[in-house]
């Protein structure tokens, strides 16, 4: 798995996809996770795992049904792939960086496309994490703790 942090993120401490609490502790564990990939074996893969660690998990398949369940299901974390059907994963973050009632959901995406300029297309889209498939799923939730 490829991991790459960004030289810069949006107010965040270095190293953390987490914003301060409110009480300013440090940062407090997402509960909430949406998993948006349109392969529905990296979904069951990922949710059995999250759910195993605890988290509340929900699905989207399409880039469309994702960006609708960021607005209702409000996660705390969103981890995304890139290829979608109906609206890639890029869009949707930049649609979810531009609302201000998102703006600030840290997104991880998920995706096989590991070529330089897609990973600095998913930073320059707003990303806080970028993840290469294959991907070893317990490493991600070490990333999510």
């Amino acid at each position: 798995m490829l991991y790459v942090e960004p030289a810069e993120q949006r107010e965040r401490p270095p190293g953390s996809l987490w914003p301060k609490t409110a009480a300013g502790e440090g940062r407090e564990r997402p509960r909430k996770i949406l998993v948006c990939d349109d392969e529905k074996p990296i979904v069951r893969l990922i949710q059995i795992n999250l759910e195993r660690e605890g988290y509340e998990v929900e699905t989207a398949f399409d880039g469309r049904e994702g960006l609708e369940k960021i607005r209702t299901f409000e996660p705390d974390v969103v981890i995304m792939d890139v290829m979608m059907p109906y609206m890639d994963g890029l869009e949707v973050l930049r649609r979810v960086r531009k609302d201000p009632g998102t703006k600030d959901i840290p997104v991880i995406i998920l995706t096989v496309k590991a070529q330089d300029q897609d990973v600095f297309d998913g930073y320059n889209s707003g990303a806080d994490l970028y993840l290469t498939k294959p991907f070893d799923p317990m490493e991600l939730v070490k990333l999510l703790a």
